[in-house]
């Protein structure tokens, strides 16, 4: 039975609002050895030591393991928690997790609540807002460099792939346009042109997706994940599980078709007469759909709305 206060928030911090905490635990609580691939706050990583597991916690955001080490100094020092400054789509690149292998792996993605409120570090379209959006050092080129430099092509893929815009191209057109003029600088050079582009009647949620998809683009967050969910599956022990959080459909398309793969013996194309791939399930889902927050949680927490959880497990 988890306890009361897990469902009031007793794992939110200053810096984040952890999401769907109580189905995490579910899922991964009674593991020994987990994996958290995004600390950000540490909220996740608080109720996996509470219940019992130890964890090691990797973030790119220098920023996240400072404010962990200061919430969680005894875990740290009794070694129940190792922190690692680490991108988590590059695993496989980290010399000190070479040979470990995990009973658990969690990955909540997307961006955290203290990214999104600081904003010097760039995340939100507030005016006056530095067009950064970069989640560590690892990330070569902020919102402004992408935004002055890319060609119109690969601007209006991001929008129409990462932002979910049927007029991306006008969009792109118009970003190369003002930036003849004008270097984009700050939020407002962005909001100026996605109101230029799509017309004076644009507002907050076009702004927050179109800001989003930038981001997936500074970042390289789709690329990463893809790259990243095949070598997080080979460092499962026999009956691992893994949890993925997304916030993003092309996150979730991603992650559901990876554990379906996974999970089937043959994917060979539909109506082949002879299985020719030779593929066999790796593991099965846990659960058929992905889960969405309860709509208390969503209702506290807006970042909550949007959250999808999946989860796989390996064959013992």
């Amino acid at each position: 039975m988890l306890p009361s206060a897990l469902a009031a928030g007793a794992w939110t911090s200053a810096y984040h609002a952890p999401v769907m905490v109580e189905q995490v635990i579910e899922l991964l609580g009674a593991l020994r050895e987990v994996l958290d691939g995004t600390l950000g706050g540490g909220g996740h990583t608080a109720a996996l030591l509470d219940a019992g597991a130890r964890v090691t916690a990797i973030d790119r955001d220098p920023a996240a393991l400072e404010a962990v080490r200061a919430r969680l100094p005894l875990a740290i020092a009794d070694g129940r928690l190792r922190l690692m400054h680490a991108n988590y789509s590059r695993l496989d690149r980290l010399p000190e997790l070479e040979h470990m292998t995990f009973d658990g792996i969690l990955l909540d993605l997307g961006v955290s609540s203290h990214q999104l409120d600081e904003v010097d570090r760039g995340f939100t379209f507030r005016e006056g807002a530095p067009l950064d959006m970069r989640m560590g050092d690892d990330a070569e080129q902020g919102a402004d460099t992408l935004l002055n430099e890319a060609d119109e092509r690969e601007l209006a893929r991001w929008f129409r792939e990462f932002g979910d815009e049927p007029r991306a191209g006008r969009l792109a057109r118009e970003v190369v346009r003002r930036r003849a003029n004008r270097p984009f600088l700050i939020s407002d050079d962005f909001v100026g042109a996605i109101r230029g582009a799509l017309g004076p009647r644009t507002g907050a949620g076009d702004f927050a997706r179109l800001f989003q998809a930038l981001r997936i683009a500074v970042n390289d967050e789709l690329a990463g994940l893809a790259r990243a969910l095949p070598v997080l599956r080979d460092r499962l022990a026999p009956g691992g599980r893994i949890v993925v959080l997304s916030y993003h459909s092309g996150e979730d398309r991603l992650v559901k078709l990876a554990f379906r793969e996974w999970s089937t013996d043959c994917i060979c194309p539909p109506r082949h007469p002879v299985c020719g791939c030779g593929h066999v399930a790796l593991g099965a889902l846990v659960g058929r759909k992905g889960r969405a927050a309860a709509p208390h949680e969503a209702a506290a927490n807006p970042r909550a709305r949007s959250a999808r959880l999946r989860a796989w497990q390996r064959a013992a």
